[in-house]
């Protein structure tokens, strides 16, 4: 087991895929040897966007807290907290802040290698 406190992993950064904004990154996995999974929490700042990337395994984002727009090719669908976009290998994908307040998501995929 390893247990992991967000605040050891917490950095400010350009959002990825694009740098279009800013962000907070929490690479929760990164301190967990040989794993097969990623597992990580980011907050996307106010007009912040994880820009259009294509997905070489499936995805999932989760919504903690704010409103977004996520894309998958041409379909774009609006995401609050609660809500989680399931999204597969080959898709050119991509999530953006809307609203008065950071978006905050959990996003999980396999590692691959």
């Amino acid at each position: 087991m390893v247990i992991v406190d967000e605040a050891s992993v917490r950095r400010d950064e350009p959002t990825p895929h694009g740098r279009i904004g800013m962000s907070t990154a929490y690479r929760i996995s990164d301190a967990v040897p040989g794993r097969t999974m990623e597992f990580r929490k980011r907050v996307l700042h106010v007009g912040a966007a994880i820009g259009a990337h294509p997905l070489a395994h499936d995805e999932v984002y989760y919504v903690l807290s704010g409103e977004g727009l996520v894309s998958s090719g041409t379909q774009a669908t609006p995401l609050r907290a609660g809500m989680a976009a399931y999204l597969y290998t080959g898709a050119t994908v991509g999530i953006r802040q809307v609203g008065k307040t950071p978006l905050t998501l959990i996003v999980a995929y396999p590692v691959v290698r």
